[in-house]
C-alpha cells in the first residue's frame, strides 16, 4: 500500500498501521502454561477441600503487556488458563479453575474419603490455556505435574479385642511375670487413633494386673483350694480416648502343683450303666487284676466305673484308615529349662501273627503277591488231601495268621520225595518265620538233608546252636577235593528272644547272605570243609529233626542220642520251638523288595509331620513300625509331632483285639541335679470286629447227563452255572416313621436292622472232593484247563479225593476256572450217580464258604446214537439249588439264565418218563390179554392179584442188569415228574400247566 500526500499524516497511518500489526501478533499462542513439577496436598476424612503445598497457579507468556492508559488493548484468550486436568485410574478428586486470567486453581475431592481405605493418593495433573495457533490447533498443555495427597485420620473407631475370649492357666503357688496377654485392635489409619494405649482390668477385687501392653499376671500366689478358676472383664482405650466396643472375658484356671507328665491322652471307656452305689460294693471284692481283664472284653467295658491305672482304651474300626492316638497329647514339664526331649512310643503286636497283623494268605501266595517267580516250594503247607504230610503237628489251631506249627522237640517231619530238587550248583533261597527261646546246649535242626541210609551224612541243613543260626553246606562230590566254604554261623538276639522273626538266606555257593526281618547280617564265622565222598545213597528231606541211621554217628562225628518217642527211632536234633512259612526257592535268589515285602506289616505306628516342625524333630521308625522315637528341644514342636501320631491297619479284614500302647519319654535339663522325670503313659487301641464275609456257592446241585457225555473227551462240566458272592451284614438304623406304622405292639428300643451288602475280596482256595468213593484212576477223573489256571495265576493239585485250586485271585477268576472243571467216567456201565463237594476259602481259612454239592446221574438209553446227538442240547435233569443258609437279604445268587433252561431239561425228562409208561402200558395189555380168565376170577372174589407173563403169547428174555437199569430209569424219571411239577411245559402251541395235571 502506497500512501501519498501529506507526510505527517502517512506517518501517523503507519503508526496506527504498526499497532494492529502488533496486536495481530500478540494472539499467535506461542507459548504452553506453566505449572511446577510437584505438588503436596492435605485433606482431613469428612472435608473435600485439599490444601496444596504449593498452590496450584498455571502461567502463560502469551498473556498481554497492559501498557498505559492511552493504549486500549483488547485482551484475548491465548493468554488464559481454561482449565487443570487430572491423570490416573479411579483418582477421586478433580481440579477446579478459580481465575482464568490469573490461572488460580483448586483440588478437592469428589467423594467422602476414608482413611482407613487409602491414606495417600498420588497422581498427575495437566494445565491448558483457551488460544488457538495460527494453523487452528488446539489449545497448548503444560508438562503433567505430580500431586501427592495425605488424608488425615479421624477418630471414628473404638478398639476391638482380637479373641472372643481368653483362658489360660496357671499353678497354684507361684508368682507369674506374664501369665497371658490380650491384644485389642483399632481399626483407624493413623498412628495415634489406631494404637492402644491402655488396657483396664474392669472386674474390681481380684489379684491379678494388667500393663499398657495387655499382658496380665497375678499380684499373689494363687491357691487352688482358694479358687480353681477366675473369671475377668478386660477393656481397651486408644490414644484418642476411646473405649472398646465391647470388653472381652479372660479366665484364668488354677491347677494343683505341677507334675511333670503327658496330659490329654483321652480315656475313651464306656460309659457307666449301673448304678454306682452297685459298684463301689463290689468294687473292694475284685481283685485288680480281674477288673482289668474285663474291661479287655467289649461285653463288659460298660460294667465298670474307669478306675485310675487302668489302660486307656481307643477304639480302631476296620476301614477307617488312620486314627490319630494322641490328637491333644500335652507334655507338661512344670516350665523346666529343658534342653532335649526323647519319646519312644511302642505298640505292643507280638501276641497278633507273627508279630503283627499281615495277610495270612499262604506263604505260596504270598510269595506271587510279593512278586516272586516260579520254583517256590512250600515244605510246611496246611494240611490237606494233595498235602498230607504236616498232618499230626500241632498247630495255633487259629485262622488269625497261616499255618503255624509246633515243634516240641519230639516231633519231626519227612518231606516227600521229589518235591525239592535244590543242587549247590545253582543259586537257592530258603525262607522261614521262626520263634524260639533259649534252650539246650544241644543241636536243633530246622531243615535237614541227610542220607537215607548207612552213612548219616548231612548234605545240608539249618540248625540252632547256642543261641546261633548255622547253614551247613557240604560241597557236592563230584568236586575236586579243595577246602570251601561248610558252615556259615550268625550270631544276633532274635535267635533266642522268644518272638516271631523272618529269615532270609540267599545261598550262591560258596556265597551265602541273611537277612532277618529285612535287615542284613554278615556271618562272624565260615568253617571250611573237604566234599563228600561219592556215593549212590539217596537223601531224605526233614523239617524239625535230621533224619539218621540207628548207628549213632553222622559226618560230624557227633554222638546221637536214642529218641524217646515212638516211632521216630531215625531221627535226632529235635528242634524246638514254632516254624511258619518255610519254603525252598531254586534257581533263583529273592531280591531285597521281595523280602522287605514279605516281612512287611499291615498295621503300625504312622505320623505325617507337619511342614513347621519337619526340621526341629527328628522321627525314626523300627522295621516293622511297631514303634518309633521322636526327638528334639521345642516343646511346643514336639507336641504337634506327637499328636500327628497314628496308628493305621490296611487288611480288608484285620484281626481284632488289643494292641498296647506305651509312651517312655526321656527328658534333659540344663540343670541334670532337679532334671524333670516323666512317667510312662499307657493305654491300648482296641481293633474292632470287622464284618466278616460271607461266601456263597450257588447253582445247579443236580443234574442228569447221557453216558456218551461222560465217556467223551470233553466229560461233563460240574459247575456250569456256578456263582460265587460274598457278602456282609450291616446294622443300620431303622426309619422311626415305618416301625410306627408296623404296629404299636413292636419293641420302641429296636432302633436298627439288618441288610445285607455285596463285596468284592479275593479267594485262596477251593476244593472239589468226591463224595463216596474214592476216584478210581483206571477209568475216572477229574480235569480243568491248566492253560486257564496259568492265565490267572493259579495252581492246582489232585489226589484221588479230588482237586485243589490254590492262588489269591478275584471271585470272578475263580468263578470262571471252576466252569472248566469236568468229570470224565469211560466205563459207566456200572455208574448211575456220583456226588462232588465245592467249598472255598479266603485267608488261609479264615472265611469258608457253605458246602456245594452236586450230584450227577448217568441216563443209560438204548441207542448210543441218539444219545450222541442229545449232547449237544440242554441238560436233561436240571434242579436249582436251595441253601437255606444263604441268606442274602434280597441278592439273587442263582443266575437269572437258569430260569430258561429248567423248563426244556425238565420238558425233554418227561417226554422220556411218558415214553416208558407207554411202554409199560403195552406190555401191561400183553400181560392181561394173556392172562384173561384169572383177571375175571379175580374180579368176581373181589381180589388185586399181581400179573403174570403168558409165555405162550409173548416171549420175552429179561437180562437183570438192564432190569436195573430200567429200575434207576424209572426211578429216576418219577423223581424228576415230582420235584418238577411246578415247571411249565411249553412246546411250541402247545402250553400245559404240570402243577394242573399233577
Amino acid at each position: 500500500m502506497r500512501f501519498r500526500g501529506n507526510k505527517p499524516f502517512a506517518s501517523a497511518v503507519g503508526l496506527v498501521l504498526g499497532l494492529l500489526c502488533a496486536a495481530e501478533a500478540a494472539k499467535v499462542n506461542k507459548h504452553k502454561p506453566w505449572i511446577e513439577t510437584t505438588y503436596h496436598g492435605i485433606v482431613t476424612e469428612n472435608d473435600d477441600k485439599v490444601l496444596l503445598d504449593p498452590p496450584l497457579i498455571a502461567l502463560d507468556k502469551d498473556a498481554p503487556l497492559r501498557y498505559a492508559e492511552s493504549f486500549e488493548v483488547t485482551l484475548t484468550e491465548e493468554g488464559e488458563i481454561c482449565g487443570f486436568r487430572i491423570h490416573g485410574q479411579n483418582v477421586p478428586f478433580e481440579a477446579v479453575v478459580l481465575d482464568k486470567s490469573t490461572g488460580e486453581g483448586v483440588i478437592r475431592a469428589k467423594d467422602k474419603l476414608d482413611c482407613e481405605l487409602q491414606k495417600e493418593h498420588t497422581f498427575t495433573i495437566q494445565a491448558y490455556d483457551c488460544g488457538e495457533g495460527p494453523d487452528g490447533a488446539n489449545m497448548k498443555k503444560s508438562h503433567k505435574a505430580t500431586v501427592h495427597i495425605q488424608v488425615n485420620d479421624i477418630n471414628e473407631y473404638s478398639p476391638v479385642f482380637k479373641e472372643k475370649s481368653y483362658k489360660a492357666t496357671v499353678i497354684e503357688g507361684k508368682k507369674y511375670d506374664s501369665i497371658l496377654k490380650v491384644e485389642a485392635v483399632d481399626a483407624d489409619c493413623s498412628f495415634q487413633f489406631s494404637q492402644i494405649c491402655n488396657y483396664e482390668i474392669v472386674t474390681p477385687d481380684v489379684p491379678f494386673t494388667i500393663d499398657k501392653d495387655g499382658f496380665i499376671k497375678n499380684t499373689e500366689k494363687l491357691s487352688y483350694g482358694k479358687e480353681h478358676m477366675y473369671k475377668l472383664t478386660v477393656t481397651a482405650y486408644d490414644c484418642g480416648k476411646n473405649r472398646a466396643s465391647e470388653d472381652v472375658l479372660v479366665k484364668i484356671s488354677v491347677k494343683p502343683t505341677c507334675k511333670p507328665s503327658w496330659q490329654g491322652i483321652k480315656a475313651l471307656l464306656h460309659t457307666v450303666t449301673c448304678q454306682p452305689s452297685l459298684v463301689r460294693s463290689i468294687r473292694p471284692f475284685i481283685m485288680f487284676e480281674i477288673l482289668q481283664v474285663l474291661l479287655k472284653e467289649t461285653s463288659f467295658h460298660s460294667l465298670f466305673l474307669p478306675l485310675s491305672g487302668f489302660n486307656k482304651r481307643i477304639e480302631y474300626e476296620p476301614g477307617t484308615g488312620s486314627l490319630a492316638l494322641f490328637p491333644s497329647v500335652h507334655l507338661e514339664t512344670c516350665d523346666e529349662p529343658i534342653t532335649s526331649i526323647r519319646a519312644s512310643v511302642e505298640l505292643e503286636t507280638n501276641h497278633i501273627g507273627k508279630g503283627c497283623d499281615r495277610d495270612t494268605y499262604s506263604e505260596k501266595s504270598l510269595h506271587k503277591l510279593c512278586g516272586a517267580s516260579s520254583g517256590t516250594v512250600e515244605l510246611l503247607p496246611a494240611p490237606s488231601s494233595s498235602a498230607n504230610w504236616t498232618v499230626g503237628l500241632p498247630t495255633d489251631n487259629g485262622h488269625d495268621s497261616d499255618q503255624v506249627f509246633e515243634f516240641n522237640g519230639t516231633q519231626a517231619i519227612k518231606v516227600p520225595d521229589g518235591m525239592v530238587s535244590t543242587s549247590l550248583k545253582e543259586p537257592f533261597t530258603i525262607s522261614v518265620w521262626m520263634r524260639h527261646g533259649p534252650g539246650a546246649h544241644e543241636k536243633e535242626t530246622i531243615l535237614c538233608n541227610s542220607d537215607k541210609t548207612e552213612m548219616n551224612r548231612h548234605h545240608y541243613s539249618l540248625y540252632v546252636h547256642n543261641c546261633r543260626l548255622i547253614l551247613l553246606l557240604r560241597q557236592d562230590p563230584s568236586e575236586a577235593e579243595n577246602y570251601k566254604p561248610a558252615e556259615f554261623h550268625w550270631k544276633f538276639d532274635q535267635v533266642c528272644d522268644k518272638e516271631w522273626h523272618h529269615y532270609v538266606l540267599n545261598v550262591e555257593f560258596p556265597t551265602v547272605s541273611l537277612f532277618v526281618d529285612g535287615t542284613a547280617f554278615e556271618p562272624f564265622l565260615v568253617t571250611e570243609d573237604y566234599p563228600l565222598h561219592a556215593s549212590k545213597i539217596e537223601t531224605q528231606l526233614t523239617i524239625g529233626a535230621c533224619w539218621q541211621e540207628n548207628s549213632g554217628h553222622d559226618n560230624d562225628t557227633e554222638t546221637v542220642s536214642e529218641p524217646t518217642s515212638g516211632g521216630s527211632a531215625r531221627m535226632a536234633q529235635f528242634f524246638r520251638g514254632n516254624l511258619a512259612g518255610l519254603m525252598i526257592r531254586s534257581g533263583k535268589l529273592e531280591n531285597k523288595k521281595v523280602i522287605d515285602c514279605l516281612y512287611t506289616c499291615k498295621e503300625g505306628l504312622d505320623v505325617q509331620l507337619p511342614e513347621e516342625v519337619a526340621s526341629a524333630v527328628k522321627v525314626e521308625f523300627n522295621p516293622n513300625q511297631s514303634s518309633l522315637t521322636v526327638e528334639g528341644d521345642d516343646v511346643d514342636a514336639f507336641d504337634k509331632v506327637m499328636q500327628h501320631i497314628s496308628y493305621l491297619n490296611s487288611r480288608q479284614f484285620p484281626t481284632p483285639g488289643i494292641r498296647h500302647l506305651r509312651i517312655s519319654t526321656t527328658v534333659k535339663c540344663f540343670n541334670e541335679e532337679s532334671c524333670v522325670t516323666v512317667p510312662d503313659a499307657e493305654g491300648y487301641v482296641m481293633v474292632l470286629q470287622p464284618e466278616e464275609p460271607k461266601i456263597s456257592l450257588s447253582g445247579i446241585d443236580h443234574f442228569a447227563r447221557s453216558a456218551a457225555e461222560f465217556e467223551s473227551q470233553e466229560g461233563v462240566t460240574l459247575f456250569p452255572e456256578l456263582r460265587i458272592v460274598s457278602t456282609i451284614t450291616r446294622e443300620v438304623e431303622a426309619d422311626t416313621e415305618s416301625e410306627a406304622a408296623e404296629g404299636a405292639d413292636d419293641d420302641p428300643t429296636v432302633q436298627e436292622t439288618v441288610v445285607s451288602e455285596e463285596i468284592m475280596h479275593n479267594l485262596d482256595t477251593c476244593e472239589v472232593t468226591v463224595v463216596g468213593d474214592e476216584l478210581d484212576g483206571e477209568h475216572e477223573s477229574l480235569e480243568v484247563d491248566m492253560s486257564q489256571l496259568q492265565q490267572r495265576g493259579l495252581e492246582m493239585s489232585s489226589s484221588n479225593l479230588g482237586l485243589v485250586i490254590t492262588g489269591v485271585n478275584t471271585m470272578a477268576n475263580y468263578e470262571q476256572v471252576l466252569h472248566l472243571v469236568r468229570y470224565k467216567n469211560w466205563h459207566t456201565e456200572a455208574l448211575f450217580d456220583r456226588k462232588f463237594k465245592l467249598v472255598c476259602s479266603e485267608l488261609n481259612g479264615r472265611y469258608i464258604s457253605n458246602d456245594f454239592k452236586v450230584e450227577v446221574n448217568v441216563i443209560h438209553t438204548a441207542n448210543p446214537v441218539e444219545h450222541a446227538n442229545n449232547a449237544m442240547v440242554q441238560p436233561n435233569f436240571i434242579n436249582p439249588v436251595h441253601h437255606a443258609s444263604v441268606d442274602l437279604s434280597g441278592h439273587n445268587l442263582v443266575n437269572a439264565h437258569q430260569a430258561s433252561v429248567v423248563p426244556s431239561a425238565a420238558t425233554i425228562v418227561i417226554v422220556v418218563c411218558v415214553s416208558f409208561l407207554v411202554f409199560m402200558i403195552i406190555l401191561g395189555v400183553f400181560r392181561i390179554r394173556a392172562a384173561h380168565q384169572r383177571t375175571m376170577r379175580d374180579q368176581e372174589n373181589g381180589k388185586e392179584n399181581e400179573m403174570d407173563w403168558d409165555d405162550s403169547a409173548l416171549t420175552i428174555t429179561v437180562n437183570p442188569m438192564e432190569v436195573k437199569k430200567k429200575k434207576k430209569v424209572f426211578l429216576t424219571c418219577l423223581y424228576t415228574f415230582v420235584f418238577n411239577s411246578i415247571i411249565v411245559w411249553d412246546m411250541n402251541t402247545l402250553s400245559t400247566s404240570v402243577n394242573d395235571e399233577w
